[in-house]
């Protein structure tokens, strides 16, 4: 290798971190700025009442629950989304300067934020095989054969 080339590298490699690091950065400001953010998509919700008002429907109930569920989830896949990019804000930071250089307040938060998404992620693993195994009315017991099923050949 040529002297000098190693350092021609290091340096393209700094540059593209840090063209890499502004992106993350306009990244995680859009977010927080747009409709998508976790406070502005929180905030948008819809009463019981504007699914079928006083009387009682109840499928407007299991639409309601329906869209509870749906906000919800997008609220936490928001939120989930911003810590994502802060984390991997630090991590360019990190890899930048040498993650030993970090200040130990960006490691903290760093490892703060793994932590709450590995632990929201298996939170709702947990949750959606709950559910589908309640939406199949198993509860771990095999399925049955439905009756009208004509591709069972017989």
């Amino acid at each position: 290798m040529p002297p000098g080339e190693s350092g021609a590298d290091l340096r393209r490699g700094l540059e593209a971190l840090t063209t890499f690091k502004k992106r993350v950065d306009g990244l995680l400001k859009t977010l927080e700025g747009s409709a998508g953010s976790p406070t502005k998509v929180e905030a948008q919700r819809i009463s019981r009442a504007s699914f079928s008002g006083p009387g009682t429907f109840h499928e407007a109930s299991g639409l309601y629950a329906q869209y509870n569920n749906v906000h919800e989830r997008l609220v936490s896949l928001s939120k989930t989304l911003g810590l994502q990019i802060e984390s991997m804000r630090i991590a360019v930071h990190g890899a930048d300067i040498g993650f030993d250089n970090l200040e130990e307040e960006q490691r903290r938060r760093f490892w703060q934020i793994q932590t709450r998404v590995d632990r929201d992620h298996r939170e709702y693993t947990q949750e959606q095989r709950e559910r589908e195994a309640a939406e199949r009315g198993q509860d771990g017991k095999t399925e049955e054969k439905r009756t009208d099923d004509t591709t069972a050949g017989y």
